[in-house]
This record gives structure tokens, C-alpha cells and sequence, in this order.
């Protein structure tokens, strides 16, 4: 069993900061409590006496390691002061998520009073440390009690996150931790580097959303009629959707289903809808006073990584500006001299799927360059000639069947989906085992195995466990989105650790920011590091990634959200 004593370091710091960080600000670091584990030394610094120092009061280098809990945190600190990441950090937040994650627990928090409670250590009371984060957020300045207080509570959280260190170690797999914990450095570069928004514009639709909200259902309902006023009418959306020929999923109840994922889904198959559902989230969900801008007009947002069952980001879908509806994106707006690029995956979880399987007629649909007009071809669908052009109906059933098997749907979902009758949407299915076979035999596996041995785990070692009330589905689909939560983290950690300006992750893709005359560089950069990552995590097989550039004074934008954009600046002006 590994012990302290037996890890391969020269010293085993735990160390945890008490900061401060205003809404779209990097974090301000207050104090700092360390512990070296092995010979008890203890360091204690307040104010002055930590941001006066250049350099940290332990070793960075890889002699040592570094234990936090939610790391991204201390990793923050350390660039706000100018100290280097610890080059080992082990973050137990990420290895308590990964021994836990799925699994029923009897105390839900994720935090550090969680985790004690789970292994049956010692906190301190909810209430109290609840208080002491208050006094932190507050701000200084300080009184002499106040002070002893905030490092009193430091060191709490420092001695609490060594003894959990003690109990977690005999289950960590080290070099992977270690990978994890390299994320959070790169989480923290990214976090600090922030996004930048146009503040103008936003100002003008913050001072202008309510009367703005009132027209634009007058002005984009004249196409639907389903509006009362602002109010959305199930009847009026049903008569319009009969009068169009859309098909839409109901609830058991016999009523339509109305809930965003829905019109989300039916967006991608229905063009129509996409409209319909953008101003609906903007009328319920849109909180533009939420979204966490800096007074340097940067969007920073916690990227809250590990935070889902496969491990991708979950920062907040109101502050984060990649979170509220796809027409806000336009927002982000280089300054004078800059640019932003959106590079993404292409087909990143259909690339996936082929390389980790093993299917040779998956990868060279992938290889292909159009995997779904290839599928269509090797199923005998679309003539060996046919192109995006010729049969662009045959392909979007393609694409949407691809996907659909990707996420677990059956026959009934995908008919919904596409508007067509059941029996053509199993027909399509089977196209699909046909055609990919060994991909079937692969994934039927990964969910026979996770039922039987009670979990899974992607090429990194993330993992998922099987639960009181599992569902195969979420185990068929989790293969494909934890490992390409793992390509996205090690390409960040490639990206940042180049010196690449990442201004956040988005899911399979990275925004990122330079100079006009360095966004080729910085986008070659990044292509490097997203391809290596690719070719890391699935044993040699490279994604390809796309690549969109936005330089000033052109603001990003998203296809999706553009109708809705031009109509909310046609009425501002």
C-alpha cells in the first residue's frame, strides 16, 4: 500500500489560499497556509507578507508535490502573486470526483466538508466556514481578530485536505492525478485570461432588454403566432407546427414537450424551430446583469472542470458567456489590433467512437473528411458519386442517425427527431449496425462490462460508477464524451503551457486571442496541441480541427444565433 513516506518527492506541500475575486475578476490572494506532511514545517502568511514575496515559500519544481482541494483556485493565486505553477499538483477535488463520480453518496456535496464526511473525517461546522468565506470575499481591510480568524480557517482547510490526503492516497492512481491536476494549472491560466466582450453593446442591451424583449416577440412572432403578449401558447405552437408538417415528442400526458432540450433537438432538424427557440430562452432564461464581465471587459467565469459525469467543464450557465443563448456569443469582440479564433473538432466524438473501437469502416468514414456523406455511401444509401450538394436530404438522415446512435437514442427518438415514420428510423439504425459492426461490438461491450464490474473508465482513467439506479444509455455515451473531455483538457494544458492566450474551452473546441499579425501562429499552435492530444488519447489517430478567425473590428458569431442578433441590433438602432 503507498504511503507519504514512499512517494517519489523531495517534499509533499498541502497549502490552500484565502482570496477574494469581484464578479469577471482574477482572484486577489489574501493568505496563504501551507504544510510540508513529512516534517510537520508550517508556514502562515497574511497580507504584505504574501504579496510582497516573488517568489512562493516551497518548491515549485518537479522534486516536489503540491496537494490542494479545487486547485484551480490555488493555481489562480499563484499567477496573481507572479509565482509559478507547482509543475506536480495534485488536486484531490478532481480524485475525489473520479472515485465518487456516479456513485450514490450519502453526504451530495462535492466541496472539501463533503469529502471529509465521505471518508468519515473530522470538519468543521457548515455554518462556520460558510462565515469565514464571507469575511475573505469581503475584502480587506482587516483588524488584527480578523485576521487571525481567516488564517486559522486556512489552516483548517490545510489540515483537513492533509488527512484526506492520507485516506485518498492507497486509491490514487499517481500519474494520472497528476495529469488532472495539470488541467487545473491550465484551468487557471485560461480562467485569468478571460474573454473579451464589447461592454458597450452589452451596457446598451442591459439598458434596452425590456422594451427589447416586447419587440422582438412582435417583430420574429409575425412569422409563428404563438405569442400572447410575452407569453408563449401551447395551442397556437401546435397549430403552427401541424400547419408546417413537424412532428413533435409529447409528454406521457399526451401534451407537447416544451422544455428547451426538446426545442434544442428539434432546431437541429427543423430550421424553423431554431428562431422559435432562441427567443423563448431569451424571454426565460437570458440574465444579462449575470453574465461576470471585469473592469477590463473580460468575461471570467469558473470553468468548474470535472464538474459533470464524464468530466467535461460545468461553469455557470448565466455568468459564463458561452452558457446563456447562442446570439449573446456575438458579444465577444476583439480590441483594436486583435483577433479571436474558434478552433474545433471536427466530428470529434464520431472520430472518437471509430478510433477507440477499432472500426476500419468508421475511421475511413472519418478519414473521408465527410463522415455522414461516407456513411451514406457504405450503406449503400448514397451513390459512390454523391456529394453534399446532390443529396443533401439523404445525408442529414445520416448525420442525425450517427449522432443519435452516439447518444444512446432508439428508434422512436430519432423518428421525432427527423419526422418520419418509426419503421424508416429503425431501418436506419440497423444501416448503422450493418455498417459499423465492430463499433456495435465495441460499445454493446463497454455497457455489459460497466453493468457487470459496476464501472467504467476512459484512456486517462476518469471514471463512472455503475450506481443503485444506473442507466445503460448514460454508459453507452460516456466513452465517447469522457474521452473527449480528456482530449480537451490535455490539449489546454499543451495550448496554455506554449504560451497560447486560451480565452476558454467550449466543449470540443478552444476560443483563444493574440495579435492580428500572431492569430496564424497562435492558431497553428493550438491545431498542434489538438491533434497531439487526439493522437495521445486515442493510441496514434488524429482528429482534424476547423478554425474561424475574428479580427477587429468583426465580433464572433455563432450561425445559430445570427437571425436573432441582427434582429436585436436592427432594433436597437
Amino acid at each position: 500500500m503507498r504511503s507519504i513516506a514512499s512517494l517519489p518527492f523531495s517534499s509533499v506541500w498541502v497549502g490552500d489560499f484565502e482570496f477574494t475575486a469581484p464578479p469577471g475578476e482574477s482572484p486577489r490572494p489574501i493568505c496563504l497556509v501551507a504544510h510540508e506532511v513529512r516534517t510537520g514545517r508550517r508556514i502562515r502568511l497574511f497580507g504584505d507578507a504574501l504579496t510582497g514575496r516573488c517568489d512562493p515559500p516551497y518548491p515549485t519544481d518537479e522534486t516536489a508535490l503540491f496537494v490542494t482541494y479545487y486547485g484551480s483556485a490555488e493555481a489562480g493565486c499563484h499567477l496573481a502573486l507572479g509565482w509559478p505553477p507547482s509543475a506536480r499538483h495534485l488536486d484531490l477535488f478532481a480524485e475525489y470526483r473520479c472515485v465518487t463520480n456516479g456513485a450514490d453518496l450519502t453526504c451530495g456535496s462535492r466541496g472539501l466538508l463533503g469529502a471529509l464526511t465521505t471518508f468519515g473525517l473530522p470538519a468543521i461546522d457548515v455554518a462556520e466556514k460558510e462565515a469565514m468565506r464571507q469575511l475573505a470575499m469581503r475584502g480587506g481591510p482587516y483588524n488584527c481578530r480578523e485576521e487571525s480568524d481567516l488564517l486559522d480557517y486556512c489552516e483548517s482547510d490545510v489540515v483537513g485536505t492533509g488527512k484526506l490526503f492520507e485516506a485518498m492516497l492507497p486509491q490514487i492512481d499517481l500519474p494520472r492525478a497528476l495529469l488532472r491536476g495539470r488541467y487545473q494549472n491550465a484551468a487557471a491560466r485560461m480562467e485569468r485570461t478571460g474573454v473579451p466582450i464589447d461592454v458597450e453593446m452589452q451596457r446598451r442591451l442591459l439598458a434596452q432588454w425590456d422594451s427589447l424583449k416586447l419587440a422582438l416577440v412582435q417583430n420574429m412572432d409575425r412569422d409563428y403566432g404563438v405569442f400572447e403578449g410575452t407569453t408563449f401558447k401551447a395551442d397556437r405552437w401546435e397549430r403552427f407546427l401541424v400547419e408546417h408538417d413537424i412532428p413533435w415528442p409529447r409528454l406521457p400526458t399526451g401534451r407537447l414537450a416544451l422544455d428547451d432540450d426538446t426545442f434544442r433537438q428539434m432546431a437541429r432538424a427543423y430550421p424553423a424551430v431554431a428562431p422559435m427557440r432562441e427567443l423563448r430562452h431569451a424571454l426565460s432564461d437570458l440574465r444579462l446583469n449575470a453574465l461576470e464581465v471585469g473592469a477590463d471587459g473580460r468575461n471570467r467565469a469558473l470553468l468548474s472542470g470535472f464538474g459533470a459525469l464524464s468530466s467535461r467543464n460545468t461553469p455557470s450557465n448565466t455568468r459564463f458567456i458561452f452558457g446563456p443563448s447562442v446570439w449573446l456569443r456575438c458579444l465577444i469582440k476583439a480590441l483594436p489590433g486583435r483577433a479571436v479564433a474558434y478552433i474545433d473538432w471536427c466530428q470529434q466524438e464520431f472520430g472518437i467512437a471509430a478510433a477507440l473501437s477499432g472500426d476500419a469502416a468508421m475511421m475511413d468514414a472519418y478519414a473521408s473528411g465527410d463522415p455522414y456523406l461516407t456513411f451514406g455511401k457504405q450503406a449503400g444509401r448514397i451513390p459512390p458519386n454523391g456529394t453534399k450538394r446532390t443529396h443533401a436530404v439523404e445525408r442529414e438522415l445520416f448525420k442525425t442517425a450517427a449522432l443519435a446512435v452516439q447518444y444512446g437514442q432508439e428508434a422512436d427518438s430519432l423518428a421525432a427527431r427527423l419526422g418520419i415514420p418509426r419503421v424508416a428510423a429503425a431501418d436506419l439504425l440497423r444501416l448503422h449496425r450493418a455498417t459499423y459492426r465492430r463499433f456495435w461490438e465495441w460499445v454493446d461491450g463497454a455497457v455489459d462490462y460497466a453493468m457487470l464490474h459496476g464501472s467504467l473508465h476512459t484512456t486517462l482513467g476518469w471514471k463512472v460508477q455503475r450506481g443503485s439506479n444506473p442507466n445503460p444509455r448514460s454508459f453507452r455515451n460516456f466513452l465517447m464524451q469522457g474521452n473527449g473531455a480528456e482530449m480537451l483538457r490535455l490539449a489546454c494544458c499543451l495550448a496554455t503551457e506554449k504560451g497560447v492566450p486560451v480565452c476558454a474551452p467550449v466543449h470540443d473546441a478552444l476560443l483563444i486571442e493574440a495579435r492580428v499579425d500572431e492569430i496564424d501562429d497562435a492558431v497553428a499552435a493550438t491545431q498542434a496541441a489538438m491533434a497531439k492530444a487526439s493522437s495521445v488519447i486515442l493510441s496514434g489517430f488524429e482528429l482534424r480541427s476547423d478554425v474561424k478567425v475574428f479580427a477587429y473590428p468583426e465580433r464572433y458569431a455563432d450561425d445559430r444565433g445570427v437571425r436573432m442578433w441582427n434582429e436585436v441590433q436592427r432594433l436597437l438602432r
